[in-house]
């Protein structure tokens, strides 16, 4: 039996101008194609206007997400993507 898992990941754009629901819509793509699931995407601000995108979710542990840091750093306007939380859930 496989065993779910939760990742969250922090997403930092190149700029305070950045349009953020691009990046959230280039993150829900990767996520997707991943095939996680129960996904969340919220923005943290940072300083100076600047907000991170902040992606969670679910993903069965039998995945490696090793992979998802790096396509993370390919969207564009991303300066970059950092692991903040992980954690099994059943």
């Amino acid at each position: 039996m496989v065993g779910i898992n939760g990742a969250k990941y922090k997403l930092m754009p190149k700029s305070s101008s950045v349009d953020l629901e691009i990046i959230k819509e280039a993150a829900k793509k990767i996520v997707e194609k991943f095939g996680g699931t129960n996904k969340e995407y919220s923005e943290e601000p940072i300083a100076f206007g600047l907000k991170a995108v902040i992606v969670f979710f679910f993903y069965p542990d039998d995945k490696d997400t090793e992979q998802l840091e790096e396509e993370f750093t390919k969207i564009e306007n991303v300066q970059s993507a950092q692991l903040i939380d992980m954690r099994k859930i059943a």
